[in-house]
């Protein structure tokens, strides 16, 4: 057998001896006692035991370049020392006593999130997951418009609760249960796969599609309109230029609010930008963090304006664990440390280069279709007919575990599941790079 030519970059850190349960057992109890809707990654699955910034182990010592981030929640990097070293003195000092009392890190920490943002966007709910934060933000548009209808976008993921899942355009991730009462999902602004990729004017004729939905699904008058800002389940979707700013003017226009899901764009890994929306120049009015914005931590977010906050003071309104001083201390270091360690920079040069020598693959394998993102948030969409488009999902899985096996952790999405997802720390090398795309093209070759 040939010996494969991608070889890890060498790295310092040495992992600590693994003495728990083995693999076998671990799946044996989680057969057991765990949901069975549990899903396990790849047809052998990983155990992975220890971080280290951009890379993990397995209970072996075998180390993997992790190219999906914990599905792009580690920003920073698995157990950075500064991140760490704030968590671990906030864990010396008080770690809980919910936002009824008054302790500087919350507020110290809205603050901090606040200054990164434009405009009015000075308000500040934490809370603990994407779907938590999405499930507020459709509150908050609620109250503050007196409407009930919301546009939402095909192929869209915006959680899995009750009501996220109305939100959610992916008939994969959405139960046979009552969901998405005054939900109304408009085409998606797909430049690849969208009926009008071919047209030459695509933002405009989206845009429209929202116009006519509102005016023949809703009364007229919408609560609001959300959109990812760059569609992450749905395999790395960029929309056309133009596009967001056209849909928020016409869902304004009909008296809604615009809410941007920055869970896995936003800080700073389009590179180009901060924030994702940034990217279409758009200035949201409700935006939704989560994922990244605690590097492995449970912390989400949603930051709006003081006028749309106002609307929330008619009746309580409380999340026990959001902003306790732990989670806000955690917080706040990884924003210190996607500044300190340049990470939005890095972004824009690794994603760059990964993204040119990704299309040089495409170049090379008939069975890329296209090659899309922005920054470290990358998709490959592979085909069986680049004419056709036709999906292939079953060559996708294939790469993907063959990828796995040469040492690369991706994750892969779409509704098809036939698009590579690359969204890795925010702090991986070129020597990383490099080595993506050579496990890649070995894997493509070998399929």
């Amino acid at each position: 057998m040939s010996k494969p030519k991608s070889q890890l970059p060498a790295f310092s850190h040495q992992p600590k001896p693994y003495t728990g349960l083995s693999k076998s057992e671990v799946l044996k109890l989680r057969k057991k006692h765990l949901t069975p809707a549990l899903i396990t990654y790849h047809d052998n699955p990983v155990m992975i035991v220890e971080g280290n910034m951009q890379y993990v182990y397995d209970e072996t010592g075998r180390r993997y370049l992790d190219g999906f981030g914990g599905i792009v929640t580690v920003s920073c990097g698995h157990s950075h020392p500064a991140i760490l070293a704030a968590a671990h003195d906030q864990l010396d000092t008080l770690v809980h006593t919910t936002t009824i009392y008054a302790n500087q890190e919350v507020a110290l920490y809205g603050k901090e999130l606040a200054d990164r943002l434009p405009g009015d966007l000075s308000v500040c709910y934490f809370v603990n997951s994407g779907s938590e934060a999405n499930d507020l933000a459709l509150l908050m548009a609620r109250l503050h418009t007196g409407n009930y209808d919301l546009i939402a976008l095909r192929n869209a993921y915006h959680g899995g609760s009750q009501s996220t899942m109305g939100l959610t355009a992916h008939g994969t991730w959405k139960f046979s249960t009552p969901q998405g009462f005054g939900i109304h999902h408009a085409l998606n602004p797909d430049p690849y796969r969208g009926p009008f990729a071919n047209h030459e004017d695509p933002a405009t004729d989206y845009a429209e599609d929202v116009r006519q939905l509102i005016e023949f699904a809703t009364p007229g008058r919408i609560a609001g309109y959300i959109a990812e800002s760059i569609q992450g389940v749905g395999g790395a979707i960029v929309f056309p230029d133009g596009y967001l700013k056209k849909a928020y003017e016409i869902a304004r226009s009909h008296g809604g609010v615009c809410i941007a899901d920055e869970v896995q764009a936003g800080f700073g890994r389009t590179g180009s930008h901060y924030w994702g929306f940034e990217t279409q120049d758009v200035v949201p009015d409700i935006v939704v963090m989560a994922k990244g914005i605690g590097n492995g931590f449970p912390l989400a977010a949603v930051v709006t304006t003081p006028e749309i906050a106002a609307s929330m003071t008619s009746h309580i309104h409380f999340n026990t664990y959001g902003g306790n001083p732990f989670i806000s201390r955690v917080g706040r270091a990884v924003l210190e440390t996607i500044d300190k360690d340049g990470l939005q920079k890095n972004s824009a040069e690794i994603g760059g280069y990964l993204l040119e020598k990704l299309e040089k693959l495409q170049e090379k394998h008939d069975l890329i279709g296209q090659v899309r993102g922005c920054g470290l948030m990358l998709g490959v969409e592979l085909v069986t007919d680049r004419k056709a488009k036709t999906p292939a999902t079953a060559e996708c899985a294939a790469v993907w575990n063959r990828a796995k096996d040469l040492g690369l952790l991706i994750g892969k999405g779409g509704l098809a599941g036939n698009t590579l997802r690359i969204k890795p720390p925010m702090c991986i090398t070129k020597d990383d790079a490099d080595f993506m795309i050579d496990v890649l093209d070995e894997a493509l070759a070998k399929v």
